[in-house]
């Protein structure tokens, strides 16, 4: 029941190549032992030929980039890596970490990109797609796709990030194009640290949600409940990135973006109403200082519940003390999440399309998905396999793997501003957000002038 449940939930959300070359050269130096007619010497356009058509087969050189959140999930990638590596005849492979959850690393590819230097295939968020393809920096493997013997097919994914995916720009619908191949969904959890919400004689977040009582309410009471422990102690942590605010204002029933994601809404009373909520928690002094990682304090066992996604898993495998995950709290409009996922795409500048087509196939095959998931690191985006989900919820720890799929069931997808600047838009966001949280700036200044400046973002 969960996989069916998982496939409609899926469909709700809307939101390889040919072959490498021959095998074996074509052609052979002749045998010197023998006898050989004299024959005329060739023209040189001829030579040029059979140069270029020498020993197609040869391996070639590619290079793909992730963003790992932490040493474990860059010991999973290179593992990934080694075994395609060691099957593949057509490539050899170097993978490559990039850096850590900011934009910091999306302008990295740009400039990279730019100046000749990127790697064949990457992985990028979703938000980002549109924008690297409306640049030009990324490859519409459509054609691609079709001429290969490997590719699964569209349907083969989860139909949120294909249908965005798959968006053509010139004719505004989903289907002409093929910007990559998603390698992942996830949603965020508040992950737990059991033993401080015990200690402080806390109710366990895991019990009121079953309950139908965890919100706004009872998280601001555990985090108090827990912050009373010493100065040494947070309540809670999350990470100065847009989507952690952004929860707080979806819950609230406000958001980024109008329904066709023209304009926005973050001015809107519901919006506020979730930041004037989530800044007064940090001025309370109930949280890790917005802006400082919440991870290390986390791990070290000083912060009751920190907001993060499912790519945390691999590293808190490691915690010695007791820790599990739980949906994130309601708040007026229910407890409305994040679908977060991410594309392998090819870089335009690649001097292998073919072979870096094939890597994004090899890399999203539902046994690499699964070697992933098992790592604990995210959800896998394949959904043509019906045990998918049921395996994803044994690999434990967390022992609540459900909360990660209820995430989805209340869910605002992660996906690209095809009519605008979403760089320019979250540049612009990011430090106004800063703002009020420290209480620099007042709710009123904040509402009286944001959306006309993210506005001014789209086209």
């Amino acid at each position: 029941m969960r996989t069916k449940r998982w496939i409609a939930l899926l469909m709700a959300l809307g939101l390889t190549l040919a072959a490498c070359g021959e095998d074996e050269a074509t052609d052979e130096a002749p045998d010197t032992d023998d006898e050989v007619e004299e024959t005329e010497e060739p023209e040189e356009d001829e030579e040029v030929d059979e140069e270029a058509a020498a020993d197609p087969g040869d391996a070639v050189p590619l290079r793909w980039r992730t963003r790992p959140d932490n040493q474990q999930e860059i010991d999973v990638y290179q593992s990934v890596s080694d075994t395609i590596d060691a099957e593949w005849d057509g490539a050899t492979l170097e993978y490559e970490a990039g850096g850590t959850e900011t934009a910091a690393y999306q302008d990295v590819l740009r400039t990279e990109i730019a100046g000749g230097t990127a790697p064949d295939v990457f992985w990028i968020p979703g938000t980002d797609i549109a924008d690297f393809a409306n640049r030009g920096l990324i490859l519409d493997v459509r054609d691609l796709a079709e001429a290969s013997e490997l590719y699964a097919g569209d349907d083969a994914y989860a139909p949120g990030p294909m249908e965005l995916l798959t968006y053509d720009p010139e004719t505004q619908t989903s289907g002409p194009s093929l910007w990559g191949l998603p390698r992942d969904v996830s949603t965020f959890a508040f992950y737990l640290n059991n033993d401080l919400i015990a200690e402080a004689g806390a109710p366990d977040p895991r019990e009121l949600d079953e309950a139908g009582d965890w919100n706004w309410d009872t998280f601001r009471e555990v985090a108090e409940a827990v912050d009373g422990l010493g100065d040494d102690i947070q309540g809670f942590g999350m990470n100065n990135w847009w989507a952690n605010p952004g929860i707080w204002m979806n819950s609230a029933g406000g958001g980024f973006f109008n329904e066709d994601r023209t304009e926005s809404r973050v001015g809107s009373d519901e919006s506020v109403l979730g930041l004037e909520f989530l800044s007064g928690m940090y001025q309370d002094g109930l949280g890790v200082p917005y802006g400082e990682d919440s991870q290390p304090p986390f791990q070290a066992g000083q912060v009751g519940m920190q907001l993060t996604g499912r790519w945390s898993t691999p590293a808190y495998r490691d915690n010695d003390f007791d820790w599990d995950v739980v949906n994130i709290p309601a708040g007026p409009a229910g407890a409305i999440n994040w679908t977060f996922w991410g594309a392998y795409v090819v870089n335009a500048d690649t001097e292998h399309p073919e072979q870096a087509f094939e890597l994004l196939t090899r890399l999203t095959d539902g046994d690499v998905q699964a070697e992933i998931a098992e790592l604990g690191a995210n959800i896998p985006s394949r959904v043509d396999d019906p045990d998918t989900i049921d395996q994803f919820l044994t690999f434990t720890p967390p022992e609540n793997n459900q909360a990660f799929i209820d995430g989805l069931e209340s869910s605002e997808p992660e996906g690209p501003l095809w009519e605008g600047d979403w760089p320019a838009f979250d540049g612009i966001l990011a430090p106004a957000i800063e703002g009020v949280i420290a209480g620099d700036t007042s709710l009123e200044e904040f509402q009286a002038t944001i959306d006309d400046e993210l506005n001014a973002t789209f086209d």
